[in-house]
């Protein structure tokens, strides 16, 4: 910590610096260095993504997309209608009526899709979460910096009147020489 962050933390935040969160004092930081504070987060996380990380987000887009549905259908379809043709030309089937094995082959299907699905959801929300303490840094910056603005402003006009109301005590004065003479 620097001299220039305590003196942010004392007059913006009105505590001292060691009281502030670790998002008050990144603020403070920045404020103090002048320097910006947007980043992308999404890209940030997405670099830190393991390779399994990623087969997973790509397997739960393809998851839960059109193109998979359609394709699924298309497999059952051809599933019943495979077996259909099979049992009623050679009065046997790989896989007869109550189609047990399709139905072992759609749980082991779910069985893994799903904690895959789950997996990209938490990184999503791990993903959101940092980008909201982003925002909310960003936020508070903009706010403070808002308020030093403020200040400033109100110092040039405290600063306009005093000198307005020196200039009439001025002119006061010459009109009361003038009036005396």
């Amino acid at each position: 910590m620097n001299r220039k962050e305590a003196e942010i933390s004392e007059k913006l935040f009105r505590t001292k610096y060691d009281q502030l969160t670790k998002q008050e004092k990144h603020v403070a930081h920045h404020l103090a260095a002048r320097t910006h504070i947007a980043r992308n987060v999404a890209q940030d996380y997405s670099t830190q993504l393991t390779f399994g990380q990623r087969l997973a987000d790509k397997v739960a887009s393809f998851g839960g997309s059109w193109t998979f549905i359609s394709l699924f259908a298309v497999v059952l379809v051809v599933w019943v209608l495979l077996n259909s043709f099979i049992l009623i030309n050679y009065s046997k089937s790989f896989d007869p009526y109550p189609y047990i094995l399709l139905n072992l082959f759609l749980s082991m299907l779910a069985a893994i899709q799903a904690p895959i699905i789950l997996m990209s959801q938490n990184r999503q929300a791990h993903k959101d979460r940092l980008s909201a303490e982003h925002d909310y840094e960003i936020n508070l910056k903009s706010e403070l910096e808002i308020l030093t603005l403020h200040e400033k402003i109100d110092l040039l006009r405290e600063k306009q009147w005093n000198e307005l109301i020196s200039i009439q005590h001025e002119q006061l004065n010459i009109l009361s020489k003038l009036r005396a003479s």
